[in-house]
């Protein structure tokens, strides 16, 4: 598993980064029984960055909490022999792991909705790179019943690494 991390923005997390994502990362592909060893890469911006971002990507003029981008398709969540993935699955030259694709992360949002919500920051960024990573393995939310799957599989997995609210 490698974990390319880059903090871009001026928040100082009080949690090692590298030590939460291995651990995200791990459990996440433990949960979906990934077949590979994966590759993601991962950057926290600021809000003015993911705004532009998200207004590029996805043509919504206002910042965000996570973007997801994805570099394989499937036909279904978790399809890995489904034609889609087969057709777009991509390895990394320098360590021949998956590449799952990149998360951006807003530190600034990250922080705000920690406080809204009434839990930690590691809490919310965890939530967030989860969430993230279903993206990443096919997950979306946009229909009611992918929603319903997509928010139960998001629980368990925090469940399994006990980060409740």
């Amino acid at each position: 598993m490698t974990i390319y991390i880059e903090n871009e923005s001026e928040y100082q997390y009080a949690f090692a980064l590298d030590k939460q994502l291995d651990k995200l990362v791990a459990c996440v592909c433990d949960s979906v029984n990934c077949p590979y060893e994966v590759e993601v890469s991962v950057t926290i911006v600021d809000k003015e960055e993911i705004h532009r971002l998200n207004k590029l990507f996805r043509e919504v003029d206002r910042p965000t909490d996570v973007l997801s981008f994805p570099m394989m398709e499937y036909d279904a969540p978790l399809d890995f022999e489904g034609q889609a993935f087969l057709q777009s699955v991509t390895c990394s030259p320098e360590t021949n792991e998956l590449m799952l694709g990149d998360i951006v992360l807003c530190s600034e949002i990250i922080c705000e909705q920690a406080e809204q919500y009434g839990h930690s920051i590691e809490r919310e960024f965890s939530f967030l790179v989860v969430h993230s990573l279903l993206h990443l393995f096919g997950y979306d939310h946009m229909e009611e019943n992918e929603r319903k799957e997509m928010e139960e599989k998001q629980r368990d997995i925090m469940n399994v690494l006990q980060i409740n609210r």
